[in-house]
């Protein structure tokens, strides 16, 4: 082997998300795999995010920082103010976790809807907009008025508008769709701005910018791969629609990707899209594909050839045990979760 094994931080979490996180180190414990990596665990279970006031989020960022790779389980955020909230939401803090970027692909076997069979990537924005607003409520006389004031900058969607056209370029896809620049010529402009910027930096790129609405609708009738740069929680809405196009939420990973002060890709940290599945957990028939492909991706982004080769190698396993019928039930299968994993520890063998 050249040089020092690679470190991924393994973050754990709750519920189904733990279980399926097991079956993901299934994949990465396999001796092909295993003699590459280094393995650190942070427990961010939400018992020890209460016993340490969140102090464990602070430290998975820490270890993120330094690994440049993240393997993160669903966790649970709860409800009740003054709890320790999401862990989520520090994590892109403190890792500069800006883009989040989910891609529908055609899963082996299974009928996509409304006719799609090309990839269509949304790259949204992970932080601001309307999960980072401030909220309240007044009484205007006999009715009551509530109030959001919402923030986006210029960086973060500089950084979303380039990421969109260098990873359109990467994978001959096309730039389409785009903020209501019209509505919001202002705040949402901001957005279409850079991405008409990064379109002229990357004129080798096909781009056609759309308003959101029309967005969802027109993504139901192209069939050419596609990259979407989005708000954050307009991405956080098309991106659910588009991988449920392809069958299952679980039929993909989610990339956080963080950056550096100089706007330079520093951090990628890998999970499902789906969260932590409660009525799941403990019955061995969740679909552990977004986890197993979420370590696909981590590899495919490592600084090692031979664990490039090997993201490479997980990805095709996966996409093809489901393709020759072992599927989990949310695919029309009868697989239990741990089947589908061992098939394509098989298949990696």
């Amino acid at each position: 082997m050249a040089g020092p094994p690679c470190v991924i931080t393994v973050l754990h979490g709750d519920q189904t998300g733990e279980e399926l996180l097991q079956e993901s180190l299934r994949i990465l414990e396999s001796p092909r795999i295993l003699e590459h990596v280094q393995l650190e665990h942070v427990d961010l279970s939400l018992q020890a995010r209460r016993e340490s006031g969140n102090e464990v989020v602070h430290e998975a960022a820490r270890r993120m920082r330094q690994s440049g790779l993240g393997l993160k389980a669903a966790t649970v955020t709860p409800e009740q103010a003054g709890d320790v909230g999401s862990p989520n939401a520090i994590l892109r803090a403190e890792v500069g976790g800006d883009v989040i970027v989910r891609t529908g692909r055609r899963i082996p076997g299974v009928a996509p809807l409304g006719g799609v069979h090309s990839p269509i990537t949304v790259v949204r924005m992970a932080v601001d907009d309307a999960y980072g607003a401030q909220e309240w409520r007044e009484q205007e006389g006999a009715d009551e008025v509530a109030f959001r004031t919402t923030k986006i900058t210029r960086e973060r969607c500089r950084r979303v508008a380039e990421y969109a056209f260098q990873y359109a370029q990467r994978t001959n896809a096309r730039v389409f769709g785009g903020p209501k620049y019209t509505v919001s010529p202002v705040y949402e402009g901001m957005l279409k701005e850079e991405m008409d910027k990064a379109a002229a930096g990357h004129p080798e790129v096909g781009y056609e910018p759309q308003l959101i609405d029309a967005t969802f609708a027109l993504v139901l009738t192209r069939d050419d791969a596609l990259v979407i740069p989005t708000l954050n929680r307009d991405g956080d809405l098309l991106s659910d629609m588009v991988l449920a196009l392809y069958g299952t939420l679980a039929g993909s990973e989610s990339l956080m990707i963080g950056f550096d002060e100089d706007g330079r890709q520093s951090v990628v940290m890998a999970e499902a899209p789906h969260g932590t599945a409660p009525a799941l957990e403990g019955r061995h028939i969740a679909n552990p594909m977004s986890m197993i492909l979420a370590v696909a991706a981590l590899l495919e982004q490592a600084p090692h050839r031979e664990l490039t080769t090997c993201g490479r190698m997980v990805r095709e396993a996966t996409l093809r045990t489901c393709g020759d019928g072992t599927r989990t039930a949310d695919l029309g299968g009868m697989a239990r979760t741990e089947e589908f994993t061992a098939e394509v520890l098989r298949r990696i063998g």
